[in-house]
């Protein structure tokens, strides 16, 4: 969860949310119920497949509400002609079967044009073949494994996995070795320990961590698993205690990593720990997350960047208190990614299974100016903007501390 300083959001936000109403659906007759916009084609679905209940229903509610924001503005814009957009939210659970459930869900509907999500690497990998198979682009703001792209030897033998994924965020084979730098370089960090949840996100982001720690002179003391479901750390714990470590690294999200960081301190083993986007929110802080802790997450922090000034305003105006948290800037963004290449694709015309093709090409070549930054995608659909940012807990907050790119 970000820090926000907006004192301008209500009325900035309000002045958006007055604008001409265009949002009207397809009546029975054919018609439409008013407003400026022409709706009479009838109705399209984004859909979104994110946690919408469970530990990490913080993340996903911001997802699902920062997409409601990007339809409902293009609605207002009138952005795909003789069309009303409308949201489909489905709660994945943070589970890759329910992602799977999801998925098939939406694929069922001819109306879906696209699919903003998922968040954790684990359920992109059951729901990108799915979408896949009936041509629904899926435009990620927070799967950062980078393997969903350009497979498992990504490193030294790219290659393109599914034409209908992208994401707008970067990958962790650039987050991991940044956290690295940052950890051995910058805090002086030279013993680390790694404790992973044994997902594939948590996983992976280790491993890369792992391999910038040795090639930077620092060594890793020792590594451990805990399960995503565990409270009592001690055993794993009083393992890491005994190796010295100078910081750990926990390869995980912030339901485990929060309450981890307390039990650490409570055992005596009093060192930052440090992990990716995946704790990066102020549940961490609640869950036990301690002073001088760590987190890298994707982008620049988003209230510090002026291109997300009218996204945070209007976020406020539409959903008061409730906050985007780590990815909604990022949803938003690859709710626009969809809607932008849905308006190329439609162009006036109607819109039928025959546009599957030209939708998805017109999502893989949209390029425009975001939330985040520049939005535009590789040829592996991943994001081009490479941009990190490490995050510390000062004052039982978190405060940016270092932004840039991985540069080796």
């Amino acid at each position: 969860m970000r820090k926000h300083s907006v004192k301008s959001a209500a009325i900035v936000g309000a002045s958006l949310l007055v604008l001409a109403a265009c949002g009207s659906n397809k009546t029975e007759g054919g018609g439409t119920t008013g407003g400026s916009c022409d709706t009479s084609k009838g109705t399209l679905t984004v859909g979104v497949v994110a946690p919408l209940s469970g530990n990490l229903s913080a993340l996903g509610v911001g997802i699902k509400q920062s997409a409601e924001l990007a339809v409902d503005e293009a609605n207002k814009k009138c952005t795909v002609k003789g069309y009303k957009l409308t949201v489909s939210a489905q709660d994945d659970e943070a589970n890759p079967a329910k992602g799977a459930q999801a998925a098939t869900k939406l694929s069922t509907d001819p109306n879906v044009v696209g699919v903003v999500g998922t968040l954790n690497s684990s359920v992109a990998q059951t729901v990108q073949p799915i979408l896949r198979d009936k041509k629904i682009p899926q435009v990620s703001p927070a799967n950062t494994n980078p393997s969903l792209t350009r497979g498992n030897d990504f490193l030294t033998a790219p290659k393109r996995q599914f034409d209908n994924y992208f994401r707008v965020c970067t990958t962790d084979d650039l987050q991991g070795p940044y956290a690295a730098n940052y950890l051995v370089e910058k805090a002086g960090k030279k013993k680390i320990a790694i404790i992973t949840d044994g997902k594939t996100y948590g996983e992976g982001l280790a491993a890369e961590l792992s391999k910038q720690v040795t090639k930077k002179g620092g060594t890793i003391v020792g590594s451990e698993k805990v399960g995503e479901k565990d409270t009592d750390f001690s055993g794993v714990i009083a393992k890491i205690k005994a190796l010295g470590p100078e910081a750990v690294y926990y390869g995980g999200e912030y339901p485990v990593a929060g309450p981890l960081s307390k039990q650490m301190k409570d055992a005596g083993l009093d060192v930052p720990l440090m992990g990716g986007d995946g704790i990066f929110d102020g549940k961490y802080i609640e869950l036990g997350g301690k002073e001088g802790d760590l987190a890298t997450s994707v982008g620049a922090p988003t209230e510090s960047l002026a291109t997300a000034k009218a996204f945070v305003d209007a976020y406020k105006a539409k959903f008061g208190k409730e906050d985007y948290a780590a990815y909604g800037a990022f949803s938003y963004d690859a709710a626009n990614a969809i809607i932008g290449a849905l308006g190329k694709t439609v162009d006036g015309a109607a819109w039928d299974e025959s546009k599957r093709d030209a939708m998805l090409t017109n999502v893989g070549t949209y390029s425009g100016s975001g939330a985040t930054g520049e939005v535009k995608f590789d040829q592996y659909g991943d994001s081009t903007n490479k941009v990190l940012t490490v995050y510390q807990v000062t004052s039982a907050k978190w405060k940016d501390v270092q932004t840039g790119t991985f540069t080796g």
